[in-house]
């Protein structure tokens, strides 16, 4: 799946409508209905505002809205959009200011699904990847060792009579480096890992 970590947007005009898209990164509905409700404030005075959104890793929420177009002519088409894309996390609200000419419902699909597809053309996306999280007490010696093994983002460390580090790595070099620590220390340990997600860039 993949994800946007800003707000982008975009306008068309078709037949004298202008129809202006928005997506939002989002986490969970609370912040969907948040931003949504701040869309309408700012286009009070438009004709619609339509909207789709997708939430889970899974995409195991989903909703979408006509907002008073005929049924299934501009959220089901917004959230097509979305979907076609692999995306989720997302809020996607188009909104339209009537032009004075009717497009029909084949119409008012193209027009909706096509925003949506344009806004999403600007976007930069990313995938979430795994990362694990883990504390160790080193020696000094061992930690001299330890610092030059690359494939380690150390992100904390504290000097005392040890040195205690916090530290992750990619979830894939987990047994990598339990071979190394066994190389470093000389014996074998058991370390608590939590999991971490972050987001990169996709390919």
């Amino acid at each position: 799946m993949f994800y946007i970590n800003d707000i982008y947007q975009n306008e068309i005009i078709i037949n004298k409508s202008k129809f202006i898209a928005t997506i939002i990164p989002i986490n969970n509905i609370i912040e969907a209905n948040q931003n949504l409700a701040k869309i309408k404030e700012k286009y009070f005075d438009a004709t619609h505002n339509c909207y789709a959104y997708i939430i889970g890793d899974n995409c195991e929420i989903q909703k979408c809205s006509d907002d008073g177009e005929p049924q299934k002519t501009a959220g089901a088409p917004i959230l097509e959009a979305l979907k076609k894309n692999n995306v989720t996390n997302i809020l996607a609200v188009v909104t339209r200011y009537f032009g004075g000419t009717l497009l029909g419902a084949s119409g008012l699909i193209r027009a909706y699904q096509g925003a949506t597809i344009e806004v999403l053309k600007k976007a930069l996306f990313y995938q979430k990847e795994l990362f694990l999280e883990f504390n160790i007490a080193l020696s000094y010696k061992e930690y001299n060792s330890f610092i030059k093994l690359s494939y380690i983002n150390i992100t904390d460390t504290l000097f005392q009579s040890d040195i205690l580090v916090k530290a992750q790595i990619i979830a894939s070099d987990k047994d990598r480096l339990y071979r190394d620590l066994f190389n470093i220390i000389k014996d074998k340990i058991e370390l608590i890992f939590k999991e971490v997600y972050s987001l990169k860039k996709a390919e």
